[in-house]
């Protein structure tokens, strides 16, 4: 599974801007091997970052406050959440770095994490200090006045 890598997007979208519409079955098969062609993508690259990082996924689902039943059909795909904090409590369970939960909302169709948003900047704090305690981003967002993080559950 190729992950997102910001130079090769930025290169694609420069080789994008310079060909033209009858070009695009050339350009498409040229640069095949960067682009996502999964039927799943989330499910492929959830699997994939928690085998990298050598975490079972029953205990990332504990950890994010999560059914392993409902995890498992999340990451499967089979069902789908519109709640944004539930794929940041995985994401954060896992100890998913900045790019790879960016990657992964990303993926999953959802805004990734921007720095003007309040709740995003004390997520990308917890992030970046390795926090990975659904609880302790709950008390980080309390003592900014922020909402916690909300638990969806089955």
């Amino acid at each position: 599974m190729n992950t997102r890598n910001p130079q090769a997007e930025a290169r694609l979208l420069d080789a994008l801007g310079q060909i033209r519409p009858e070009e695009l079955p050339g350009f498409l098969d040229a640069h095949r091997e960067e682009l996502l062609t999964e039927s799943r993508p989330f499910a492929a690259y959830m699997r994939e970052t928690f085998r990298k990082k050598g975490v079972l996924q029953q205990n990332v689902f504990l950890a994010a406050d999560l059914s392993e039943n409902y995890g498992y059909k999340l990451i499967s795909e089979e069902k789908h959440t519109v709640n944004r904090d539930t794929i940041l409590r995985l994401c954060m369970a896992a100890g998913f770095s900045m790019p790879e939960t960016q990657e992964a909302l990303i993926l999953y169709g959802m805004a990734p994490l921007y720095s003007r948003f309040p709740r995003d900047i004390v997520f990308l704090a917890a992030i970046r200090h390795h926090i990975r305690d659904v609880h302790q981003v709950n008390a980080l967002m309390q003592s900014c006045g922020l909402p916690p993080l909300t638990n969806e559950r089955e």
